[in-house]
């Protein structure tokens, strides 16, 4: 079976990759399983959250990307990083100037982030054709507190932070600038390439977190929006109901989806959080984020019938929102112009 393009979907990892763990140890306290963004493991006597992100899609930025969504699944649980790895890919004919770049993309999101860089690699590897760049990251879990991506249960309420497809409409903004340009103009193009300063979701976690009544929360990364209200079901073994014209997609990401005829709502949304939240709670989750200058929205609810995964249109009409089975960054970057 061939794989598509972008993550390997859940089905696929059931039956290869979480089967071949190595040991068993006691020290896991929360395994790779479908939907959890980063492992607990236990360290003397402290917890550890540990998380390992590529990034592959993002050429012009890619080091700026790497870190803030690697460090964005440590911020979903409610941990703030601490301690980064880097390992940096760089196809044949790349130059110093490449690696400097990258690296001081990395450097400037590290330091902004508060995280330290300890270690990695860097080489210059046979068959690339554009940089690849890998960051695990680790954080310190305080007091033993944390949240899964599974945690949720039904009645809660799902909150989402800014809007649909940030990752994205950077991506393409920078790397597909010239016939946005040629559509939009300059300005257009300029406005949206910086939504790369929005990709870092730890301010809104850790804020988020701290009100209380969290009970889950999840970087929606490939896929989208979508993508991640599926993810979080599958990992708390529930269903949702969303609404349409409750989810916030900015002008930029909007015309540029139209562009490329692709769907917003299945476009990489890093910089975006998810966050289920109990319901007696969740509409001071929105007023806190808010009152820091965060934009926050209820957008529907956590169902108890897992195959009840749905979004109501804004026509009224109620239907399906299956897990996509690749994220629409990739048919974008394909199509020819």
């Amino acid at each position: 079976m061939r794989l598509p393009a972008g993550k390997v979907p859940p089905r696929i990892l059931k039956r290869t990759v979480f089967k071949h763990l190595g040991s068993k140890r006691r020290d896991v306290v929360v395994g790779p399983s479908e939907g959890e963004d980063a492992a607990i493991i236990r360290v003397g006597k402290e917890l550890l959250a540990v998380h390992c992100d590529p990034i592959s899609g993002a050429y012009s930025n890619i080091g700026w990307v790497a870190m803030n969504i690697a460090t964005n699944d440590i911020a979903t649980r409610g941990v703030r990083p601490c301690w980064a790895l880097s390992c940096v890919m760089l196809p044949q004919g790349s130059g110093e100037k490449d690696l400097t770049t990258i690296c001081g993309q990395m450097g400037e999101a590290a330091e902004r982030l508060g995280v330290s860089i300890v270690g990695g690699h860097s080489e210059v590897t046979i068959g690339l054709d554009h940089p690849l760049v890998v960051v695990s990251v680790f954080g310190i879990v305080e007091d033993g507190n944390y949240v899964t991506t599974g945690g949720t249960r039904p009645g809660s309420k799902i909150i989402l932070t800014k809007s649909a497809g940030i990752e994205g409409t950077a991506i393409l903004a920078s790397d597909r600038g010239k016939p946005l340009s040629g559509r939009f103009g300059d300005e257009f193009v300029e406005k949206a390439k910086e939504y790369f300063d929005r990709l870092s979701v730890l301010r809104e976690a850790l804020t988020a977190f701290s009100y209380g009544g969290v009970l889950a929360m999840h970087d929606p990364t490939e896929g989208g929006i979508a993508g991640g209200l599926n993810e979080m079901a599958d990992a708390s073994k529930t269903g949702f109901r969303v609404y349409e014209d409750r989810i916030p997609v900015s002008h930029e990401t909007n015309e540029i989806c139209r562009f490329f005829e692709i769907d917003p709502l299945s476009l990489i949304s890093s910089g975006a959080l998810l966050i289920a939240a109990s319901p007696e709670k969740a509409n001071g989750i929105v007023r806190r984020l808010e009152e820091e200058g965060i934009e926050a929205s209820i957008i529907g609810d956590i169902l108890d019938d897992v195959k009840h995964r749905t979004i109501i249109r804004r026509s009224g009409v109620e239907e399906e929102l299956p897990m996509p089975v690749s994220d629409e960054l990739w048919k974008a970057l394909a199509r020819r112009l």
